[in-house]
């Protein structure tokens, strides 16, 4: 604390001060500022342009990234058990490559379900694999959207998280964001890009925020299930899907609310609260946000900013590190999400598992004077598979007031095993399966009222 009191005040000049704000802005503007791109409804830049990539390239995307699964499996195969000793030179290969057996399990078996899917293979329960609902949700949905997101967001990232804007904003707010959320103030970062861009990219953002030492165990965990939303965008189409887009704003105020009352409730109790306050071992603590005695906030959050941005890489490191992130992300993830995802989309699909597990919650539906109370407790459940399948459930549903709260609810429901939910369990994040799965039913537990409350006061 001595250290903090002393600090003396540092002159900035003018090239130090663009370095920081000229990047920061390019990247709030990409990530956070939702602008008529194109004369289009609004979205952030990194949006469009994943929407414009998607446009032009679309229909090869699926079959590109199976591709890509197929080619880490095949390279995670040899580099592990061939242990070729070129590999020892490069760290990033090394780690990317050389896995433990369960890994090379997941990948090997996400290759072979890919293929079925692409060449309709025929089999015994292949039917399940190829199955549009199955894994086409997966590659023909989910793959483009996430392959075009995380392609953009790796190469522009650092200039949202390199450039000293997270460090201003978090000096800023600090004191808002610890009472709250127990979180450092840079997390509200986290949380605009996931709100705004998407759930995804937050989590993305949180575990390399955790790797360099800005964020504990705790803290890390704490955003990565608390403000790692489902965009904006999606919301809207969702809204659309269950034609209640008359009602979108007080649908995504409702969102709004719940998520706010689920992120104060969850870092108090358990699995959150048991998690670790010790930052990843073997990484230095980088996050200062305390205020030295004597000085404005303001003027200490911009020298914390200009002090980040001076840290910051070149050009080409830029580009290497977006490359890594990219290919990081390509090969190890992507399996992931295709192996979890469409085993999940089979449970759902062709087993009452869902159904049987919904039974409890009939009467809670009931008891809330919710309609259609069988339909809404069933998409309740399937929730922790796809944030897309509630919707799917209640679509049909003659009482709007239902396809509203289980809309609403299949987002502030946020652990989805198809995409974030894997993307977590993938990352250095301490959260495992079992936390995922409490902290799923915590979180539909605690929105569930907040929802059902607002929704009988609209309709």
């Amino acid at each position: 604390m001595e250290q903090i009191k002393n600090e003396k005040k540092k002159n900035i000049g003018t090239s130090q001060l663009l370095r920081f704000i000229i990047p920061s802005i390019i990247g709030m503007i990409l990530f956070i500022i939702p602008l008529p791109w194109g004369g289009n409804e609004l979205t952030i830049g990194v949006g469009y342009m994943a929407t414009l990539f998607k446009g032009s390239f679309g229909e090869m995307l699926p079959a590109f990234m199976v591709y890509t699964v197929v080619l880490s499996s095949i390279l995670t195969t040899i580099f592990t058990l061939a242990k070729p000793s070129f590999i020892e030179k490069s760290h990033f290969t090394k780690q990317l490559f050389m896995v433990k057996p369960v890994t090379l399990i997941i990948r090997i078996l996400a290759a072979i379900f890919g293929l079925i899917f692409l060449f309709e293979i025929p089999g015994p329960g292949f039917e399940m694999i190829s199955n549009p609902y199955t894994g086409g949700v997966v590659v023909n949905d989910l793959f483009p959207t996430l392959a075009t997101w995380f392609f953009f967001s790796g190469f522009f990232l650092p200039l949202l998280m390199e450039f000293g804007s997270m460090d201003y904003l978090g000096t800023l707010i600090r004191k808002f964001m610890r009472p709250l959320f127990k979180v450092p103030g840079r997390s509200a970062i986290d949380a605009i890009a996931s709100w705004i861009g998407s759930g995804p990219v937050g989590v993305v953002i949180t575990d390399k925020q955790y790797r360099e030492g800005y964020y504990t165990s705790q803290e890390a965990a704490i955003i990565s299930v608390c403000f790692s939303l489902v965009s904006l965008p999606f919301a809207v189409f969702i809204a659309g899907f269950l034609n209640i887009t008359k009602s979108f704003l007080l649908f995504y105020g409702t969102i709004s609310i719940a998520s706010f009352v689920a992120a104060v409730v969850l870092p108090r109790i358990y699995p959150l609260k048991k998690k670790p306050t010790s930052y990843l071992e073997g990484v230095d603590v980088n996050i200062n946000e305390e205020v030295p005695e004597g000085r404005e906030l303001h003027e200490w959050a911009v020298e914390k900013g200009v002090e980040r941005a001076e840290q910051a890489p070149s050009i080409i490191g830029l580009i290497q590190s977006g490359f890594k992130t990219v290919i990081d992300v390509y090969f190890s993830l992507m399996p992931i999400v295709l192996l979890l995802g469409t085993c999940a989309l089979i449970v759902a699909e062709y087993t009452p598992v869902f159904t049987y597990l919904s039974i409890p919650l009939v009467p809670l539906f009931n008891l809330m004077q919710v309609p259609d109370a069988s339909s809404a407790a069933a998409a309740t459940i399937v929730g922790f598979a796809d944030m897309f399948l509630p919707a799917i459930f209640v679509k049909g549903s003659e009482f709007e007031i239902t396809r509203f709260i289980i809309g609403a609810l299949s987002f502030t429901q946020l652990i989805y095993l198809t995409e974030t939910g894997a993307i977590i369990l993938r990352s250095k994040i301490p959260v495992k399966f079992l936390d995922l799965l409490i902290i799923f039913i915590e979180r539909t537990l605690i929105t569930l009222p907040v929802i059902v409350l607002i929704a009988h006061m609209i309709y």
